[in-house]
């Protein structure tokens, strides 16, 4: 089972509306089916994000150069079965929640 973060920054926060809750995947393992129905919008330099173009659901968190994907567990129908371990980015969350569920919590993403 894929590990669960929760990113707490200001660029998911304003995407999402919350923290933004997503699994990393290799791109060489995911099928993509409906892909013309996403739009692809570069929020920085180094990463594009994916929507759905009907509805404008966020679903992807994409670095290009990179060889995994972000899959936001959000955009999801059913259960995932997926928990959350560990929270990033934690100094920029917003003050209007408390993150009080016990999983480890960083200032950045640990190990990139």
């Amino acid at each position: 089972m894929p590990r669960a973060t929760a990113c707490h920054c200001s660029r998911c926060r304003k995407v999402t509306g919350n923290f933004e809750v997503g699994v990393d995947v290799k791109k060489a393992d995911l099928i993509i089916h409906g892909d013309d129905r996403l739009t692809w919008y570069f929020s920085s330099e180094d990463v594009r994000r994916g929507f759905c173009s009907i509805c404008g659901a966020p679903m992807f968190f994409d670095p290009p150069a990179a060889d995994w994907i972000g899959l936001m567990l959000g955009a999801f129908d059913g259960p995932t079965g997926t928990k959350i371990a560990e929270h990033v980015f934690v100094g920029d969350k917003g003050d209007y929640y408390d993150i009080c569920d016990g999983v480890p919590q960083f200032e950045t993403v640990p190990g990139r």
